[in-house]
Order: C-alpha cells, then structure tokens, then sequence
C-alpha cells in the first residue's frame, strides 16, 4: 500500500527552524496569503488554530533507542529498512520521512508556530477575559510541552543540582514573519526556565475550561500530568506529588488507570487496541493525532532490530510483586512481537491507488504514568510506604487474583528483586522496572533512561552467530537526537558527534 507523505504546510508557514523542504512550503503559501493573523479574530476560530498546537508526530521512534529492543538473529528479520536500523544503532537517520527526530522536531516547531499564532491572536484581539482565558492557558501549555520534549530529545538531559549549562534549544515565542530567521541554543537550564514559566503561568488558566472533546487539549487533568513529569526532572518532588493529587483529589486510581484485569479484560485483541487510545477511557488524559508507520509490522515490528524473543520473555517476566503482569501480547510470527496498543486509522485520500495517511492516536499523558510519577516522588523523599500504596493500586490492575498478603510490595521484596541493599536504591530500581513493563512502546522508558542516567546495551548477532554488544553511556553525545542539519541555516548549533 503506497503512503503518501504528510506535508507540514502551516498558517505562517510552520517556523524557520524546519527543514528545507518545509521552507518551500512556507515560501509558496506566504505568496498566498502574506498575512491570516488577522483573521484569527474570534474565539472559536483561537480555538481551532490550538488543535494545531500539539505535534502531530509521534516520540515513539525512541523505543529503539532504548534496552526494550534488540538484534533477532541472523535470518530472523523480516526487513532492515531505515530508519529502523540506524536508529537501533544509535545513529543519526538521514532525512525527516517517518519515524525519524528529525520529522519530530519539525513537528514540535509546527505546534508551537500555532501556539504563538494563538497567543497574538488573544493579545491583539478584543475579546472577553473569561470566554479566552482558557485558550490562552492552553496555548501557553502546548509551548511549554513542545519545548520540553524538543530539549528532552535534542539537548543533554537535565541533571538536578547541576547547572545545566549545555545547548538548550530555541525557545520560540513568536509567530514567524520570515522564514529563515535566526536563532540562539541558549542553554537547558534557560529552556527549562522558559518552560516553568510558560507552564505556571498556563496551568491556572485552565481551569473550568470546556472543550468539546476535552482528551485532545491539554485540560486541567492532563497540564497537571505534565508539570508533574516536569518536575520529576527537575527534582521538585513535593511538587510532583501535589499535581499528581490534583488530577484525582479523591485519589479513587485504580477506577481510572488501565485494568489489564478488570475494564481491558473482557476485550478482544482487535478491541484492545482500539479501546487503548479512546478518548472515552478515564485512564487517558491526553491524545495527540499522529502521523506514524512505526507502530507496523513494517516499522519496527518485523525489522531485524524490535521487540523480539529475549525482550518479550523479559516484558512477561515475574514483577518486583512476585507475579508477572497480565499483558496483551500480538505477534507477526515469532520472534516478531507487540504490545497491540495502537489502532491504525488510514485516511484514503485515493482509494483506488490505495495512497492516504496513516494515523494513530498517541497518548502523551495517562492516569497510569501520573499515578506511577508520584510514587517515584514519595520514594525520593523517602516516604516508602506511600509509594508501595501507590504502585500496589498498579499491582492489582494487571496481576490476576491480586491478593495484597501475596503480592503486596515491601522495601524487603524491593531488595530482594533488584540485589541493592539501598531502600531507596532498591525502591527506584523496582519502580523503573515496573515502568518499563507498563509503558512498553509508549516512549517512556528513553525518559527514564535519560533521567537516571541508565546505561543502555544493545546487542549484535552476526552471521556466525557471534554476539556482541555494544553500550550507550550517560555521557554519550548520541543520546542527544542530532538537530537537523538545515537547522543550521537558521544559525542553530547542532549535536556534537
């Protein structure tokens, strides 16, 4: 089936900082139309131009970056296509076609160029303080959300305590009115400033928001999830654990996280992956529409280098619980494996030359991670007990007959299972693999991998059958995702290598 590619085209052209081929774009539809800012002048039509203030690409391309992926074996891939194979071998894939950081940071800098059209909309524009305030919240949000996952992707990761003074990235807050303008790195420390800023400026304005389907915008539950991802990277644990309390007040968590037990049980395969990413489901607080092949037996589901046989034993091994977690594992034949969380959706644009768009919804922030965050932050400050409650509510979603005498978490179970006679060592190590089993194919693990510096190995089989391996270091340029190389045309530093 032929896939046509999705074209960046956007209201002021998407930002300088794109790639050269959306320059062109950009070119062509400013001769259009030189200036549409002025007809952002009502309130329904900010709120239209914010749907474009999210990404409309996917981070997941980052699974094979991670230790969630691995080489097969001679004769056990069903393709080697690119990007794929670069980017398990932690190299920089060339162009920005699907899948690839490049397509990403395109897609970042698209979502904010809308962000800032909304913003200067809403500062020129005569509208009542109570029917805009919403919007304004959400397109401060969506900014400081773009940046952060650019300058999570792109740049060093932040180190708490430290002083951050590597290249950030462009914290844009314009709309564009060139299309090669020039931009500064500044530093992470000062793109996590911006980021704050924008964030807690944002968030209180959400609130009592209405939006017709809520799941798709950053509404109070989801810019709560977020400032408290923020903030597990920042180290302000009090803070994490606030924002977390805030989604549910009643702390009722376990009715709205993923019941692999209870509310997924009874699905067939084919409805799990549809009731996954619904927006329905309470366990998702925020869906992104976005363009992917990734998630296919053609992405990395058949490639060489996926989720094979040694990965997948690993992902339904038994938990720091004493059981495995229930799971709903697909398969394209062995070793060729998937989670089957995402529902392809294809937009025909010609149905009889089978050309269209593939699409899938993305969640970027569920009940799930939030309610595991927090229990991060309460081990971090030492308050075990709150943390095994917390991960326990985990627990008894995807272990059958959860029986807390049984399988309950202990500090004792936690030194057991990791080999670190540290509580808090043991605690973390626990918590990370709980993560990296439940968020499988959801781009998560990179984020932790970053945060607590964790080592990744990759292996390589060659033909003999000779194994090798090679690592990723926490000091290792290339777990910085390289800038693309048009970028600097626009005066922007990229990634030593």
């Amino acid at each position: 089936m032929k896939v046509a590619m999705k074209k960046n085209i956007f209201i002021k052209g998407a930002i300088a900082l794109c790639s050269l081929a959306l320059f062109s774009s950009c070119d062509k539809f400013l001769d259009k139309n030189p200036d549409m800012r002025t007809e952002i002048n009502t309130v329904d039509k900010v709120a239209q131009l914010l749907v474009s203030a999210y990404p409309g690409y996917s981070y997941i391309f980052t699974e094979s970056y991670t230790d969630n992926f691995e080489d097969k074996g001679p004769g056990q891939g069903g393709h080697v296509n690119q990007p794929m194979v670069d980017l398990y071998f932690w190299k920089d894939p060339t162009g920005s076609g699907n899948s690839t950081p490049v397509q990403y940071w395109n897609g970042c800098y698209t979502a904010i160029a809308a962000a800032n059209q909304a913003l200067e909309a809403i500062e020129l524009g005569n509208f009542k303080e109570s029917e805009i305030r919403q919007y304004k919240g959400e397109a401060l949000v969506a900014r400081a959300y773009a940046h952060f996952m650019l300058v999570t992707l792109f740049s060093k990761a932040y180190e708490i305590g430290k002083q951050n003074t590597s290249p950030g990235i462009p914290y844009v807050t314009e709309p564009e009115t060139v299309v090669m303008a020039k931009y500064d790195r500044e530093t992470v420390d000062i793109t996590y400033q911006k980021i704050r800023q924008d964030l807690e400026e944002g968030l209180p304005m959400l609130m009592g928001g209405v939006w017709r389907v809520p799941k798709y915008h950053f509404n109070p539950q989801a810019a709560h999830a977020f400032a408290a991802r923020f903030y597990l990277f920042t180290g302000e644990w009090d803070k994490v654990i606030s924002h977390v309390s805030a989604i549910l007040p009643d702390n009722n968590f376990y009715d709205n996280i993923r019941q692999y037990t209870g509310n997924l049980a009874s699905l067939t395969y084919a409805e799990h992956s549809q009731e996954y990413t619904k927006a329905e489901r309470p366990f998702n607080l925020l869906l992104a529409n976005c363009y992917s092949t990734y998630h296919r037996s053609s992405g990395y589901g058949t490639c060489l280098y996926g989720f094979g046989e040694t990965k997948k034993n690993e992902w339904a091994a038994t938990t720091v619980f004493g059981a495995s977690f229930k799971n709903r594992l697909g398969s394209w034949g062995a070793p060729h494996y998937t989670p089957n969380k995402y529902n392809e959706y294809f937009h025909y644009t010609n149905v009889a030359a089978g050309i269209g768009y593939p699409y899938i919804m993305m969640p970027l922030f569920t009940m799930d991670e939030a309610l595991i965050n927090r229990a991060e932050a309460y081990i971090q400050l030492g308050q075990y007990q709150k943390a095994i409650d917390d991960l326990n509510v985990i627990a008894r979603s995807r272990i059958t007959n959860f029986n807390i005498n049984t399988h309950g978490l202990t500090v004792e179970k936690a030194r057991a299972f990791t080999g670190e006679q540290d509580d808090k060592e043991a605690m973390i190590k626990a918590l990370l693999d709980i993560k990296k089993k439940v968020f499988l194919l959801e781009g998560i693990r990179w984020m932790d991998i970053l945060r607590h510096r964790i080592t990744v190995k990759h292996n390589f089989i060659a033909a003999d059958g000779t194994e090798t391996f090679e690592e990723l270091t926490p000091e290792d340029n290339r777990r910085m995702f390289q800038i693309p190389q048009e970028a600097a045309l626009a005066g922007i530093e990229l990634n030593p290598r």
